[in-house]
């Protein structure tokens, strides 16, 4: 390999100018094929297989509406009085022009909510009061009843004792045979009771038809006395929730999309959000949620070209040439570029999140300076040493080139394994990277040596440049590595002379960093974490100030049974069902959110007493579906969860689970790797050893900035939160690539110097001494181009460029150069221990260019 190297940097130098032009001529097709594809990347996250990403399967298929993607748009009357009718009708208006937009489905007017609210609200107290009337009314119908009843069997009780009297007088005066004059009063009094009787019994008809109105008017009371309580069930459990505050100065409104955001083009959601911003409301301050207004227009901020500006400085003091300076930038600038317009191309066909394109960028600027620098710095070295210009630049390629090969192989190796986690988007974001180190690789390996020929003997300074004049060319391999030696310190490494001082000293110190590690906790951040200047951050304290701070972050809860229910069985459903998620801690509000054309699906939506990324509303979510059990035993339906809170729930679990397999292969690549590069079974343990240090430290550093909010006014936390659910398994990716570069580029020294003779002590003087002003000056550029992405106006950039700052600060100066130096230096002779039947299979791959350089200097 090293052989093939020398040869493309040979090539590359004698045919420069054609490297060159060819490296721009793929920068300018990349970039309009880019343009072309028009990109689609997605701000949120999902992963198959997850318990809400079935729900939200689910509903596709048997509620689409309740599927479609939606965002908060919240007005605020900012002259500090509540919304006027005009203010109200421009409101509406603007919201009609938004619906009316490419894949919006449609808008949710306040205004028109809030009276919905409270029209319903009236409508059950109505309701009740008008059933209150109703039961007065029919009680004192009953009552007239019964007293009718009373009297009617009073004056028929006195009408049959009178009609007994006349009876019996008649019957007298007939025996007698009283003259038909004198009957004839009686014969009138019996007249006059039959018609009395009869009366009664025309009364008593009437009673009994009174009381049938009396019992249809108490069966109705019975029928729709149950669906208002179960109304007023609802409100109750609704009671905290508005879509316009109290004050009637800050509205809420939605808009709805046609599909899932993920699915919806960027373009179109600016749009709608374009639309409100400029609409002309007068004083009306109008802010999107971060669901609307996430992009990557702060991917290269302030931040980040300050850290680049600091990276160049570096370059600077170290090689004193600004031409030098520069090259390894341009290069990583043109690695970045072409890995960046690729992958842009490359979403318009494959689903990719945002923060995918910004890891390549984040990589491809750190590792392409890195890597330009190492063969850069080799070439320089060999320049000093009376070397012929392109014969330094091939020999540079294949020695230093070799290692930047390897390197970036083993950072290749620990992006595309993240593809073992499972889990897509992750996946995905490690072979864009993967791609990103690759074009790097390969810009180091033709691009800088090209540009090397071009530029000549000023890669050295003047001074430097002067000093050759005296200079001897080296005719063996030996003596160019004493010419290359010469400059070099002869003081013991100070780890390698007190290794027992040294580890306590690096042990402590990575032990106290990595304690907060222990309480990390996973998730998103929410409106809450963005820029206070962001419009996310003002719509999100605006909705906390009126309705609560739960309002940013509603939990979708949905209940499915097999059978069709009817009107009443649908209000019975919902009413008992908010009923038990109300009961629920945490919880401030549930909202009917509506039943599936199918009558089978019922959605709710909670809101939470607490933010959406707190520990309260996680715990919230694990209560809903607690709830499972019961729903099916009680109403025989299943229960769902979705949203944001129980995808973030989720998806640390997924990534939780698959993390040990993830760590374990890339230890054991890297361990195989290291074992092929250094011949040895020592070196490569430690290396990973020191490498899990790295992690535990790293994420303890980002978990007492990020979520305990330390040093918070200098990253721009203002809101502590949980840690990017993904960053953990993403830093040890990176770390691990990162932390076996810097391993390959020292440790490669003082295996070169341990087989020309070295004791092993002085070869950990040698190799430390030779490689660290390079791998010394890297960490510094890694950590501020990593540093500058800390500041990054991407919520969800910051925990990433901040933990990839401090992973290589800690590896490369506690680990690298005071830690492993220490234990190699503990271990003697026997870290260089390898069994010989394995020394005779294993291939040597002659990573330090030892062989190279003895056949091509003579």
């Amino acid at each position: 390999m090293a052989e093939l190297l020398y040869r493309l940097g040979q090539f590359s130098a004698k045919r420069a100018w054609l490297i060159v032009v060819s490296w721009v001529l793929i920068l300018a097709s990349m970039g309009g094929l880019a343009i072309a594809a028009n990109a689609k990347l997605s701000t949120s996250l999902s992963i198959a297989g997850i318990e809400s990403q079935l729900v939200i399967d689910q509903l596709k298929k048997s509620f689409p509406d309740a599927s479609r993607g939606s965002g908060q748009v919240v007005f605020h009357a900012a002259d500090g009085k509540a919304f006027t009718q005009a203010e109200k009708d421009a409101i509406t208006d603007v919201l009609a022009q938004v619906a009316k937009q490419p894949s919006v489905a449609d808008t949710l007017n306040p205004f028109e909510t809030q009276e919905t609210l409270n029209a319903s609200r009236q409508e059950i107290i109505d309701g009740f009061a008008e059933i209150d009337a109703a039961k007065i009314e029919l009680a004192e119908a009953q009552k007239s009843i019964d007293d009718g009843y009373v009297a009617l069997e009073k004056a028929k009780a006195e009408l049959e004792a009178n009609a007994e009297k006349v009876e019996a007088g008649i019957t007298q005066m007939t025996a007698a045979n009283a003259p038909a004059e004198m009957l004839a009063p009686l014969l009138a009094n019996q007249a006059q009771i039959s018609a009395g009787l009869e009366q009664i019994e025309v009364s008593r008809a009437e009673l009994i038809s009174g009381q049938e109105k009396i019992d249809k008017g108490l069966a109705e009371i019975a029928e729709n006395l149950p669906k208002l309580e179960f109304g007023e069930q609802l409100l109750d459990a609704a009671e905290n929730f508005g879509t316009v505050s109290a004050d009637g100065q800050v509205a809420l409104a939605s808009i709805y999309f046609d599909a899932p955001l993920s699915q919806i083009e960027k373009p179109q959601i600016s749009a709608a959000t374009d639309l409100l911003a400029t609409a002309d409301l007068g004083s009306v301050q109008v802010e999107v949620s971060q669901d609307l207004s996430q992009s990557l227009s702060g991917i290269l901020g302030v931040g980040e070209v300050v850290g680049l500006l600091i990276a160049a400085i570096v370059l600077f003091v170290m090689l004193g040439t600004f031409i030098g300076a520069g090259l390894p930038v341009l290069s990583a600038i043109l690695g970045v570029g072409i890995s960046a317009a690729l992958t842009l191309a490359l979403a318009s066909q494959i689903e990719m999140t945002s923060t995918t394109p910004i890891l390549g960028v984040m990589l491809g600027l750190a590792v392409g300076i890195d890597y330009s620098l190492f063969v850069l710095n080799r070439h320089r070295r060999q320049l000093k040493t009376g070397m012929p210009l392109v014969d330094s630049i091939a020999l540079a390629n294949g020695t230093s080139g070799n290692a930047v090969l390897f390197a970036g192989l083993t950072v290749v190796i620990a992006l595309v394994a993240l593809n073992l986690t499972g889990i897509g988007f992750l996946g995905m974001m490690g072979s864009m990277g993967a791609i990103a180190i690759l074009i790097s690789v390969a810009a180091a390996l033709t691009f800088t040596p090209a540009m090397l020929r071009l530029v000549g003997m000023r890669i050295l300074s003047k001074k430097e440049r002067l000093t050759l004049e005296s200079v001897k060319p080296a005719h063996s391999a030996e003596d160019l590595h004493a010419a290359m030696e010469s400059g070099a310190s002869k003081k013991s490494v100070w780890a390698a002379k007190h290794p027992w001082l040294a580890l306590l000293f690096a042990g402590v110190i990575l032990a106290v960093v990595a304690l907060p590690s222990s309480s990390m906790r996973l998730g998103l951040p929410d409106g809450g974490s963005e820029p206070t200047d962001s419009t996310a951050y003002r719509a999100y304290n605006l909705t906390t100030e009126a309705f609560g701070e739960g309002a940013n972050g509603q939990i979708i809860s949905v209940a499915t049974v097999d059978f069709a229910l009817d009107d009443d069985a649908q209000l019975e459903l919902q009413a008992a069902i908010a009923g038990d998620l109300i009961a629920l801690e945490n919880v401030s509000a549930v909202v009917p959110g509506g039943v599936s054309d199918d009558a089978k699906t019922l959605i709710f939506s909670v809101v939470p007493s607490e933010g959406p990324s707190t520990i309260e509303t996680e715990n919230l979510v694990r209560d809903i579906r607690g709830l499972e059990a019961d729903f099916a035993e009680k109403y025989d339906a299943e229960l769902g969860v979705t949203g944001i809170t129980a995808t973030n729930i989720d998806i640390s679990q997924k990534l939780n689970d698959a993390l040990p397999i993830y760590l374990g292969t890339v230890l054991l690549l890297s361990i195989l790797l290291m074992t092929l590069v250094f011949r040895s079974i020592a070196v490569p343990i430690i290396a990973s050893l020191g490498f899990l240090l790295t992690v535990f430290a790293t994420l303890g550093a980002v978990v007492a900035v990020h979520q305990w909010g330390w040093l918070g006014f200098l990253f721009d936390i203002h809101n502590p939160g949980p840690i990017l659910s993904f960053l953990p398994t993403m830093l040890i990716g990176i770390l691990f690539g990162l932390a076996m570069d810097y391993q390959l580029f020292l440790v490669s020294g003082m295996r070169e110097a341990y087989v020309h003779g070295k004791s092993a002590r002085e070869a950990i003087d040698q190799g430390i001494h030779l490689g660290r002003a390079v791998v010394v000056a890297a960490a510094i550029i890694m950590i501020t181009v990593f540093g500058g992405f800390a500041f990054s106006h991407v919520t969800s950039v910051r925990p990433i460029g901040f933990g990839l700052a401090v992973g290589v600060l800690i590896d490369a100066f506690l680990v690298r150069l005071i830690l492993v130096p220490a234990v190699m230096s503990l271990l003697g002779d026997k870290a260089w221990w390898l069994p010989k039947w394995l020394d005779r299979i294993m291939p040597d791959v002659d990573v330090e260019g030892a062989k190279l350089e003895r056949s091509h200097i003579s």
